[in-house]
């Protein structure tokens, strides 16, 4: 069985772009634990779809000064 927006896919929500773009850290069930640019969330994986490239380069962009700023694993 494929699972659809598994760990380490950049995705949007589908219906709001309060979340910013994300990244999936875990999957549970149907549900996908994201990483979004402004906070971590659980969402049903049908309400997640793909990042556009400009979003997935937003998410890079803002776990590589995640990263620089505050070391660690984001």
């Amino acid at each position: 069985m494929r699972t659809p927006h598994g760990p380490g896919a950049f995705v949007a929500h589908t219906g709001t772009d309060v979340y910013g773009p994300g990244k999936v850290i875990g999957v549970d069930g149907v549900h996908r634990r994201v990483r979004f640019t402004r906070f971590v969330a659980t969402i049903r994986a049908d309400d997640l779809r793909a990042a556009s490239p400009a979003e997935a380069r937003e998410v890079r962009a803002w776990l590589r000064d995640r990263r620089e700023r505050y070391g660690g694993s984001w």
